[in-house]
């Protein structure tokens, strides 16, 4: 939730730069940022495999823009602190997407 809501606030932010590129940036940002918020918001939390899966896509990215030296930012210390926050993300609550699943249970019907 964290990575996807710095994602949306960068977006929002750059989208009311004056570079045209800053703004093409800003607005996919923003619809990137969206996008990890309600999966995060709504199926992850109800520990729906698909969500875990889906969201991997944010230390895929951010790792992508670290080894080709990608935009936005040239420090790339922000890449660094969202694949960890990604990971940790996703990485702790791994066991209760994939552990057992609840037994279910048969109720005799009576005749």
């Amino acid at each position: 939730m964290i990575v996807s809501l710095g994602i949306l606030g960068f977006g929002v932010a750059a989208s009311f730069g004056s570079d045209p590129l800053l703004r093409a940036d800003g607005v996919a940002l923003t619809g990137m940022g969206l996008f990890g918020t309600v999966i995060t918001v709504v199926p992850f939390r109800r520990r729906e495999r698909w969500a875990w899966v889906v969201l991997w896509f944010y230390p895929v990215f951010w790792l992508a823009h670290l080894i080709g030296s990608l935009p936005p930012g040239q420090d790339h210390v922000h890449q660094v602190v969202f694949i960890l926050l990604a990971l940790a993300g996703l990485l702790v609550p791994a066991p209760s997407f994939f552990g057992k699943a609840p037994a279910v249970q048969m109720k005799r019907v009576a005749n």
